[in-house]
């Protein structure tokens, strides 16, 4: 039906409710005989009541209201509506007819008004949501959490006819809620019940929805419903429903890090903004997948100037795209240099005299390095030194150079050249007026190259998912909260620290890939085979954090830890790596023995 008939159909329907409210409040008053001057005020009310009524009725956008959907807010419009119409209606119709109308008509014609134009619109709205029952193409869902979250999805699901998915029940952890329904469905238990409910109502999709619930929480729900055959949804977490980023209808995949069950890092905001507000910032490596998540971070704190360096020149410009609309306000210079370039990096120094330089430019993929270990160290030992000597020849405050749990003990060329480079930041330290520290995590989720995108390529492809060995062991965190951290730790620094950051528990990787396959929708071994390949070059069963050395020490931030400063020589550090750069196009196996000679814990054990 076309909006204009149904426009003609509304307005006739609702006149006819008001006539009738008018007519029974006179009827009734006058104990069914009216006298004939009232009958003649009924007759002017009435008329008056239709002009005022119509428009009261469209100013208050009653007829532009789509009311299967209605709710309070609609109630509350017509309550206006009403209260306006009968009062104006009622003082025009005493002018006209100069006589009170009597009081009693006033109210009834008021409440029978308002419960007859609400009771037929709200009539509407139970007979859609009564009605409109799951079809054999819908999937069944069940809800976790009957909470506003829970309540604003099946709301959304039972309202929109063309969804794929239709709610039957709730499970919810309070025990008042139990045996109760919401929106017409019933909450069947609590989170016990899971397992039982999906084999009982044929559940094709859990959707969790408990925006307020800690990650922890939200991670141990996920578990149990991994044992179902179902698949899993999400809605937002409360902090991206209350920041605008995401909304309720957003419901999306459970990822892997939901599974992790990480909190929200909690910064220091006015800590972090003392070193970062009104500071001309650099960032290396601004393009790649920590770089690029810095600057989002950093734009935040209102930067006087954010330098974005990179070598590759469609990396760069993505970023500074995005952060130009992101933040309108932001001034943004992007430089395409390599960091290799000793002559280019100077002159970026000298032109722009960053203050505050976050190093994350870097060679980082193992099995490619150690094919190509010349490469390895012109980029991640002489770019850093660049980077490092230029930071100190310009006077920068704080130079934050990102580094890898693979440098401890490494078994890697990329290991042993972020060690090297881990070691030269330090020495640094002791002459320079520059705060130079490192920051060492573990793998990060999501990040180029690693191993969660290549997952999802090999299961899209339908397998097989490639494992290196059943026992091979991993520390992971999200990239935002790898970013925040290191923001976090560069507020820390005083000078020569090495910054360690808490990685939670590690990860077997094959569960990884279990996980994986499930959220999928496949069973691995049955739809995805999954094949162990055998420990590539360079590679480690599991990752450490420390060195025996180092020792462990904490900070004001329970989550990131201080490896307490080792004494190097710079000038013996310049030397070593000079006879390094003699030895950059010799064979791979003499460039690992000069790396051994800078590392002594260099263990290069899988070079095949």
């Amino acid at each position: 039906m076309s909006y204009s008939k149904k426009l003609s159909l509304f307005l006739i329907f609702d006149l006819v409710i008001v006539w009738i409210s008018i007519y029974s409040s006179y009827y009734f008053r006058f104990d069914e005989r009216i006298p004939s001057f009232y009958l003649q005020q009924c007759l002017t009310l009435c008329l008056v009541s239709t002009v005022v009524f119509t428009a009261s009725m469209f100013y208050f956008k009653l007829y532009n209201r789509i009311w299967q959907y209605a709710s309070i807010g609609e109630m509350i419009s017509i309550t206006k509506a009403t209260i306006w119409s009968c009062v104006i209606s009622f003082i025009l119709t005493c002018l006209i007819t100069n006589r009170i109308v009597p009081l009693h008509v006033f109210v009834r014609t008021f409440e029978t008004t308002l419960l007859l134009l609400g009771g037929f619109r709200f009539a509407w709205r139970i007979y859609a949501d009564s009605y409109r029952k799951i079809v054999p193409t819908q999937l069944k869902a069940l809800i976790i959490g009957a909470g506003g979250g829970g309540s604003t999805v099946a709301k959304k699901l039972k309202g929109n006819k063309d969804s794929k998915v239709y709610p039957v029940a709730f499970i919810d952890d309070n025990a008042l809620k139990h045996r109760q329904e919401v929106f017409g469905l019933p909450v069947l238990g609590n989170r016990d019940k899971i397992v039982e409910v999906v084999a009982k109502h044929g559940i094709d999709e859990i959707i969790i929805a408990m925006p307020s619930v800690s990650k922890r929480e939200i991670s141990k729900i996920i578990e149990i419903c991994k044992t179902t055959s179902a698949s899993l949804k999400i809605i937002p977490r409360i902090d991206d429903l209350i920041t605008g980023k995401l909304t309720y209808n957003e419901i999306r995949n459970v990822e892997v890090e939901d599974l992790l069950g990480r909190d929200p890092v909690k910064l220091d905001l006015g800590g972090i903004a003392g070193f970062i507000t009104g500071k001309t910032v650099l960032v290396t490596g601004a393009g790649g997948s920590i770089g690029s998540e810095l600057c989002r971070q950093i734009a935040r704190f209102d930067p006087l100037t954010l330098l974005l360096l990179g070598h590759g020149e469609n990396s760069i410009y993505s970023i500074e795209m995005e952060l130009s609309r992101r933040f309108p306000t932001l001034k943004l210079e992007t430089v395409i240099a390599d960091v290799q370039d000793e002559r280019r990096i100077d002159e970026v120094f000298r032109m722009y005299r960053p203050e505050v330089v976050f190093h994350a430019a870097a060679h980082k993929h193992v099995p490619l390095m150690e094919r190509n270990p010349s490469e390895a160290i012109k980029n991640n030992v002489f770019g850093t030194k660049n980077v490092a000597d230029s930071a100190d020849r310009y006077g920068a405050g704080k130079f934050v150079m990102i580094s890898t749990d693979k440098a401890v003990n490494p078994t890697s060329v990329m290991g042993a050249t972020k060690r090297i480079a881990e070691m030269y930041v330090q020495s640094m330290n002791s002459s320079s007026t520059t705060k130079f520290v490192a920051v060492r995590f573990g793998n990060v989720l999501g990040s180029r190259g690693s191993v969660i995108p290549r997952f999802k390529e090999q299961i899209a492809m339908g397998g097989p998912v490639t494992v290196t060995d059943p026992k091979m062991i991993r520390y992971f965190m999200t990239i935002p909260e790898a970013a925040q951290l290191v923001l976090q730790a560069g507020m820390f620094a005083e000078g020569g620290e090495i910054f360690i950051l808490d990685m939670g528990k590690p990860v077997l990787i094959v569960d990884l890939a279990k996980d994986l396959i499930r959220l999928s929708g496949f069973e691995s071994d049955v739809d995805i085979d999954i094949v162990f390949t055998g420990i590539r070059p360079g590679e480690k069963l599991y990752e450490e954090l420390l060195m025996e050395e180092e020792g462990l020490a904490t900070t004001q931030h329970k989550r990131i830890f201080i490896g307490k400063p080792i004494n190097l020589s710079r000038a013996s550090l310049e030397l070593a790596i000079k006879q390094l750069e003699k030895l950059v196009d010799e064979d791979p196996t003499i460039i690992r023995d000069g790396l051994k000679h800078l590392v002594p814990t260099f263990q290069n054990e899988h070079v095949s």
